[in-house]
């Protein structure tokens, strides 16, 4: 899944009784998968060359290699760089913060809201997307994991009221 909980322990940096999401957008095609599939692409698309050695047509043939490659690799790069979001939830017994960080020099946004306050609702009949996961009880309403699947916002939608119900519970109580 491409979230992860972190619990506040001796050895992490959270303060204590703090519980930590971070969610990011799935890659398909890992860094070393990209490098293999462009060197894949030029040999490929290279072999015509090889009926061209030696005459002046294999320089034009050449330059729309070059540039077919270099379109290809300019796709893929530009796809992960929008790519690159993360947004972190906070969760302790005194407040929920969710953090949104964007791709390029945008700055974070952020959303704060008191715990025992915050309702989770999953739209199962529409929205923007499929299984629309939001958090409500601050000044507005925010969306949660716009690049899950489905079944992954599914997932992180009882997850999260689980550990919401844990962070509500009275002080005292076990956690």
């Amino acid at each position: 899944m491409p979230y992860r909980w972190t619990q506040s322990d001796a050895g992490a940096q959270l303060p204590p009784d703090t519980t930590e999401l971070h969610l990011w957008p799935y890659r398909s095609l890992p860094r070393k998968g990209f490098v293999i599939f462009i060197a894949i692409t030029l040999v490929m698309v290279s072999l015509p060359l090889l009926a061209l050695l030696g005459t002046i047509e294999m320089w034009w043939v050449l330059a729309f290699i070059a540039m077919a490659v270099a379109g290809v690799w300019w796709a893929l790069s530009h796809s992960y760089r929008t790519g690159e979001v993360l947004e972190v939830l906070s969760l302790s017994p005194r407040s929920l913060r969710l953090t949104r960080h964007d791709p390029g020099r945008k700055p974070a946004r952020h959303w704060e809201a008191n715990p025992h306050w915050v309702r989770v609702a999953l739209d199962r009949s529409g929205g923007p997307v499929p299984d629309y996961l939001t958090l409500t009880g601050g000044p507005r309403e925010v969306e949660l994991g716009a690049f899950l699947t489905p079944e992954e916002r599914r997932a992180l939608y009882d997850e999260l009221r689980r550990n919401l119900d844990l962070a509500r519970a009275p002080i005292g109580m076990p956690r």
